[in-house]
C-alpha cells in the first residue's frame, strides 16, 4: 500500500560484544532509513522514556526462580509463595493455547514461551550518552533475554524448567522446526515431569481436538497422583449395598452406552448413530441401555460422559476424554493390555497404559482424516460399498497396491483411478486398509508397540483394517467383543472411581 514500507536488518544469533555492535548498527541503519522516509528525526529522550516504560511495564524479577514476572504478574506461581505450577515452553504460544491450558490446570500456568518471556532490563535512571553507546545498551538488553532456539548460545534456556516447584511441561512445537524438535526430545528423556507436545503451524487450532489432548494430559497428571490422595471414601465404600453407573461415549459417527454394577459387572451396552443431534442421540443410547437393562433412571447413582460430544449431551454428567476412558476400558477387559489402538471416526489414537489402566502417554492424529472411519466412509463411496462390505474386502487380496497419497482427498482420485485401471477390489480395499494401519502405527514414532496391545472403535469391527495393522506390527492384536463400547465402559468404569 501507498506510504508503507519493509525494512530488514540482519538479526545476530548470539549475545558476544561483537553480536551487539552488528546490532546496534543496524538499528541505527534502520533509524536513519525511517528518518528519510518519514522526515522525523530521532529523539533521544523520548526513546529512553519509551524504553523505561516498557521494562516497567513487565516488573522484572531477576531474583525469581525462572528470570520470569515478578508477584504482580497473575500467572506467576509465586503470587501463591511459589507453589507448584505448570509451564509451556517452546515456541511462541497463540493465546487460544494459553487459555486452554489455563482453564484445564488445576495449578496456575506460566507461559514461558517467547510471548510470555520477552522482557528488557530498565535503563540506568540518569542515561545519557552518544547515540551509538544508547543503540549498543538497548541491543545488549535485548539479546541478553532467555533465547530462543535459533540463538547460538541456548544454555540460559535450561532455567526455563530446572525449578522445583515445576509440575508439568505443555511444550509448543512448530511444524517442520527442527530446532525445538530438538529442545522437546532433550526435555522428555530429561524431565521427570510429565510433558505433553503439542505442534502448530500457526492456523487457527481446531477447539475439540485441542481440549481433548490438554484434558487427557491433565486426567493423566491426576490419576498418577491419585494412590496418594484417600483422603474421602469412594462411592463403593460409602454405598456397600448394590448400585448403578453408567458411561456414554458420544462420538462424531456413534454414541455408545455402557452400564455397570458397583461390582463392575457389565449390565447393558448399546449404540445409536450420533446424527446432527449430540444430545438426543446421548439421550437415546442411554434410553436403550437403561431398557435392555430393565431399569430406570432414577437409579442410576452417576454418569460419567466421553468422546467430543462430552460436553453437550445435556444429562448431569461428569466429562472424561476418550484417551482416559478407552485406557481404562482396554485394562479393564484384559489386564495386560499396556497399549491402545483406538480408531475412531474424525481421529486416532496410540495409548500407553499402566498396570492399573491409567494412561501413560499418548499420541494422537487429528489434522487429518486419513487413518479414521472418515477415511474409509469416503472410500466405500468412491467404491460403491457400504461400510459393512467394506469391512469384509480386502482379506483375499493378490497384488500389493499401495496407495500412496497420505490426503484423504487425493486417495480418493487415486481410488477412482485403479478402479478405471481395471484393478480388483479386493486388492484396492488391502491397500487402503495398509494406508490407514501406516498412518496409525506411525503415531508411535520410534517406540515399539508391544505384543499386548488392544484395538478399541468402531473401525476394529473392519476385519481387513485389523488383518492390516497385524501385518504391519507382524504379530496379533487383541479385538474385544463390541471394541465401539470400549470408551463408554470406561467412562462407566471412571463413575467408580473417587467422588
Amino acid at each position: 500500500m501507498q506510504g508503507q514500507a519493509v525494512y530488514l536488518i540482519n538479526l545476530p544469533h548470539n549475545d558476544y560484544v561483537c553480536a551487539r555492535r552488528l546490532y546496534a548498527a543496524e538499528l541505527k541503519r534502520l533509524i536513519s532509513a525511517f528518518g528519510n522516509k518519514t522526515g522525523k528525526e530521532f529523539c533521544v529522550q523520548s526513546f529512553v522514556e519509551a524504553w523505561r516504560n516498557a521494562a516497567g511495564r513487565k516488573g522484572i524479577d531477576k531474583g525469581s526462580p525462572t528470570g520470569e514476572a515478578s508477584s504482580q504478574d497473575p500467572n506467576c506461581p509465586e503470587q501463591a509463595g511459589r507453589g507448584p505450577y505448570v509451564a509451556v515452553v517452546g515456541a511462541r504460544a497463540s493465546n487460544a493455547l494459553i487459555q486452554t491450558i489455563q482453564q484445564k490446570s488445576r495449578l496456575p500456568v506460566l507461559n514461558l514461551t517467547c510471548t510470555g518471556t520477552r522482557s528488557i532490563e530498565t535503563p540506568p535512571q540518569a542515561f545519557i550518552a552518544p547515540i551509538d553507546e544508547l543503540l549498543e545498551s538497548y541491543a545488549g538488553a535485548l539479546l541478553s533475554q532467555i533465547p530462543c532456539m535459533r540463538m547460538s548460545n541456548i544454555g540460559n534456556r535450561q532455567q526455563l524448567v530446572l525449578d522445583p516447584n515445576l509440575k508439568a511441561v505443555v511444550y509448543n512445537t512448530v511444524s517442520f522446526c527442527d530446532f525445538y524438535g530438538f529442545e522437546y526430545a532433550h526435555l522428555k528423556n530429561e524431565l521427570s515431569v510429565p510433558i505433553l507436545k503439542i505442534e502448530t503451524d500457526y492456523t487457527l487450532p481446531e477447539t475439540g481436538e485441542l481440549q481433548t489432548r490438554v484434558e487427557a494430559f491433565f486426567e493423566s497428571m491426576d490419576n498418577k497422583s491419585m494412590d496418594n490422595k484417600r483422603e474421602h471414601p469412594t462411592i463403593m465404600e460409602m454405598h456397600p449395598s448394590r448400585y448403578f453407573v453408567a458411561g456414554i461415549d458420544s462420538g462424531s459417527t456413534s454414541t455408545n452406552a455402557v452400564i455397570l454394577d458397583n461390582k463392575r459387572n457389565i449390565i447393558a451396552g448399546t449404540t445409536v448413530l450420533t446424527g446432527a443431534k449430540v444430545r438426543a442421540s446421548a439421550q437415546r443410547a442411554l434410553d436403550q441401555a437403561l431398557s435392555q437393562a430393565g431399569m430406570d433412571l432414577s437409579e442410576i447413582r452417576r454418569i460419567v460422559t466421553t468422546g467430543y460430544g462430552r460436553g453437550g449431551t445435556g444429562l448431569k454428567a461428569d466429562v472424561l476424554t476418550e484417551i482416559t476412558c478407552h485406557a481404562r476400558g482396554a485394562q479393564f477387559l484384559n489386564e495386560n493390555v499396556r497399549t491402545v489402538i483406538d480408531i475412531g471416526g474424525q481421529d486416532s489414537k496410540i495409548i500407553r497404559v499402566d498396570i492399573d489402566g491409567r494412561v501413560r502417554d499418548f499420541a494422537m492424529n487429528d489434522k487429518c482424516a486419513a487413518g479414521t472411519g472418515r477415511f474409509l466412509e469416503m472410500m466405500a463411496q468412491s467404491l460403491g460399498l457400504s461400510i459393512a462390505e467394506m469391512s469384509r474386502g480386502g482379506i483375499a487380496w493378490k497384488e500389493n497396491i499401495a496407495i500412496s497419497s497420505m490426503c484423504s482427498v487425493f486417495a480418493q482420485s487415486e481410488v477412482v483411478s485403479l478402479i478405471a485401471g481395471g484393478k480388483e477390489l479386493d486388492d484396492i480395499i488391502h491397500g487402503l486398509n495398509i494406508s490407514i494401519a501406516s498412518k496409525v502405527l506411525a503415531l508411535a514414532g520410534k517406540n515399539k508397540i508391544g505384543q499386548e496391545c488392544m484395538m478399541t472403535g468402531g473401525v476394529a469391527n473392519n476385519v481387513g483394517v485389523v488383518y492390516a495393522v497385524q501385518e504391519k506390527l507382524g504379530f496379533d492384536v487383541i479385538v474385544p467383543p463390541q471394541p465401539e463400547l470400549c470408551g463408554a465402559l470406561g467412562a462407566a468404569l471412571s463413575a467408580l472411581q473417587e467422588a
